[in-house]
């Protein structure tokens, strides 16, 4: 598959720029990197996004994730290796990626049990992390921006 255009966000400069500054505010306010890496891949793998599933497995291997957690991000709910607290942020990325799936997005109970194990300031960042992971996704989507081609 090939691009339909240029990324979008590298087309206009101020876009970057903000890109940058809401990276720097998710990721500065204490949630585990593994989390923000897995709600991450786990938003993209709904969205078909290949550019990000591509290089969110990556960050997320690079920064010390391991492959049988990779593998089962997809199945998350069936798979041992994932903590209460991870269950919780992934069961959020997915309500808040699927928005249009039910009447009630993002139910009282998915976000009381991320309520639980995240305070305020952390649960605003996942939910800014998977808000822009969804933006991202709807670029490399909507633009047909293709995983990197990776040989060896």
């Amino acid at each position: 598959m090939q691009a339909r255009m240029t990324n979008p966000a590298g087309l206009l400069p101020d876009t970057q720029k903000a890109i940058n500054l809401l990276y720097k505010a998710a990721h500065s306010a204490g949630v585990p990197g593994t989390i923000l890496e897995l709600v991450h891949l786990r938003a993209s793998q709904i969205n078909g996004c290949s550019a990000c599933v591509d290089s969110g497995a990556r960050s997320a291997k690079k920064n010390g994730e391991t492959d049988e957690r990779l593998f089962a991000v997809a199945a998350w709910r069936e798979a041992t290796y994932f903590t209460d607290a991870e269950r919780a942020a992934l069961a959020l990325a997915e309500a808040a990626t699927r928005l249009a799936d039910r009447s009630d997005p993002v139910p009282d109970d998915v976000w009381d049990a991320a309520a639980k194990h995240f305070p305020e300031q952390e649960l605003a960042a996942i939910v800014l992390w998977v808000a822009t992971t969804n933006f991202f996704n709807r670029l490399n989507a909507t633009t047909r921006q293709p995983a990197p081609q990776h040989w060896g």
